[in-house]
This record gives C-alpha cells, sequence and structure tokens, in this order.
C-alpha cells in the first residue's frame, strides 16, 4: 500500500510540477545526514549539489551512495556515482550519474561538470545535464530534457565559508511547453575548529515555499566523523556517522520524514593517492 501511494504522490507530483528530477538528490551519506546542508562541501561528495567545491580537489575522487526511500519494499531506490578528477593547469572534470524510482516510474539524471580555482579562497563550477524520466508504460511515455546548473564558493575566512548554486535558472522548456523548475540556493559554513563544522542553507524555487536546512559535523577522533540535521519543507530530522581511513571513506545516514518514515543511506568514496586521514576541509 505504502508503494502504491507513493507511486500516486510521485506521478501527481511529476504532472503537476511538469518537470523531472523534481525529488532532490543528496551529497552522498555525509550531505544525507546532515539534512543535505552542503553546499559548502570541498570533497568529492560536492559533485552532486554544488560543483564549484570540487575546484578544492587535488587527488582523483570516486564515490558511489545508495538509498532506500522510505523503506519502501522493491523500490524507491536511489543511486548515484561521482568521478572527480583535478589538474592544476585546468582544473577540475567530473561525471556524475543518479538513478532514482523503481520499474514503473524511474528518473536518470547525467552531469558532465567543470570547476576550477579563480583565487586561493574562491572556486566557481558548472555542470551540464541530461534529464529522462519513465513512468511506466503509460501514454506519456517517457520525457527527455538538458539543462545546466552553475555554483561558487568562497572560503571568506579559513572559519567560515558562503556559497551560491542555482539548477536551471534559465528557462528550459520541455516538449510540450512547460519549463523545468529553477532552484536557487544559498549557505554557509562556520567551522570554528577542525573538530566542529556547523552548515545552514536555505532553498527556493519559483512554487515552493523557502527550505531552510541545518548541519552540524563532529570529529572527535581522526577516523570518525559523527553527523545530524534537519530541513523545514518538508520536516526531516537525520543523522549519520563516517569513517575516513587515508583515503577510502564509509558513510551512513538515515533521515525521518514525520509522514513517510525512515530514508537509510551508504556511501563508500576513494581518494586516489591519498594517504592522510582529513581532519577538515576548512582551509
Amino acid at each position: 500500500m505504502k508503494k502504491y501511494l507513493l507511486s500516486v504522490f510521485l506521478f501527481c507530483f511529476f504532472f503537476h510540477s511538469h518537470a523531472q528530477n523534481g525529488i532532490p538528490q543528496n551529497a552522498g551519506a555525509r550531505g544525507a545526514a546532515m539534512a543535505n546542508a552542503s553546499l559548502t562541501f570541498t570533497d568529492i561528495n560536492s559533485i552532486f549539489t554544488n560543483q564549484a567545491g570540487l575546484g578544492y580537489l587535488e587527488n582523483l575522487s570516486f564515490t558511489v551512495y545508495g538509498e532506500r526511500r522510505f523503506l519502501v519494499a522493491d523500490g524507491l531506490n536511489s543511486f548515484l556515482f561521482g568521478v572527480a578528477y583535478p589538474h592544476k593547469s585546468i582544473g577540475t572534470i567530473g561525471l556524475s550519474v543518479n538513478y532514482f524510482g523503481y520499474g514503473s516510474y524511474n528518473e536518470q539524471k547525467i552531469g558532465l561538470s567543470y570547476s576550477r580555482k579563480l583565487f586561493k579562497r574562491m572556486s566557481i563550477g558548472a555542470q551540464f545535464n541530461y534529464l529522462g524520466t519513465r513512468f511506466g508504460n503509460s501514454y506519456y511515455g517517457a520525457a527527455h530534457s538538458f539543462t545546466f546548473e552553475i555554483g561558487i564558493l568562497t572560503k571568506v575566512t579559513k572559519h567560515f565559508h558562503l556559497a551560491a548554486h542555482a539548477f536551471s535558472p534559465a528557462r528550459i522548456e520541455l516538449p510540450n511547453g512547460d519549463a523545468l523548475p529553477s532552484v536557487f540556493k544559498l549557505g554557509a559554513a562556520y567551522i570554528p575548529s577542525d573538530q566542529l563544522r556547523i552548515t545552514a542553507e536555505i532553498e527556493k524555487d519559483l512554487i515552493n515555499p523557502f527550505n531552510a536546512r541545518f548541519g552540524v559535523e563532529y570529529h572527535p577522533v581522526n577516523i570518525l566523523f559523527i553527523r545530524a540535521g534537519v530541513s523545514t519543507s518538508p520536516l526531516l530530522a537525520s543523522f549519520g556517522l563516517g569513517l575516513n581511513m587515508k583515503g577510502l571513506k564509509i558513510d551512513v545516514s538515515a533521515s525521518y520524514h514525520m509522514q513517510l518514515g525512515v530514508t537509510p543511506g551508504i556511501s563508500v568514496s576513494y581518494v586516489v593517492g591519498d594517504k592522510k586521514t582529513e581532519k577538515s576541509d576548512a582551509n
């Protein structure tokens, strides 16, 4: 029954908004554990939410993420894959792939991104996206479109970072004449020490109300991270843990929706040639 109701919800959402990929993707399990208050990330997870963060990468990085949305059996899975290659002269090139849904309804997003530092403490990024949606064998069949997103990140000081991001900021029309939604985000991070990171961001499109997100990441010992977060629209609470083992990173998360229940997730990331245990991305 839950799967059926969610299918109806997604069907109504799709034809109400006339837009693919309407459900936001998380910045891996690290982002999901912090209610996706992730706009200021500067690791491989930023490939999913603000590509400007990739400008701070120093090594070839990979990540995979999977979640079971609301623990619905046999469906509503979300899978993400990202890879980014930084080059000192030309910047960072990235590829991301996102799949969400199940057999009767699924969305795909493939993104090719580019980012680079403008100055020591400022970076920009952009991504060109293919979006696809398939809804069973219905009359409407499949839909395809292309769009782009852009972002900027500045480390104002070692302890305070700001970021902004826009998804599909220009009007992109679908074959039926409707437009993809334009989504704008503004975020900040306060990093008082190598052990603590506090993040906040707001999100707005042209239809839905403001969504505010807040997250915290605590780093008590070398390899362990403890994370939590909350968002306002929809109302979500989240929690997670992370292990960083000299290049190999494993993150787990769980978020709770007041009406629909729990969504667990897990990420596995690898930074090629990284032999140190990262403490913070504040510098």
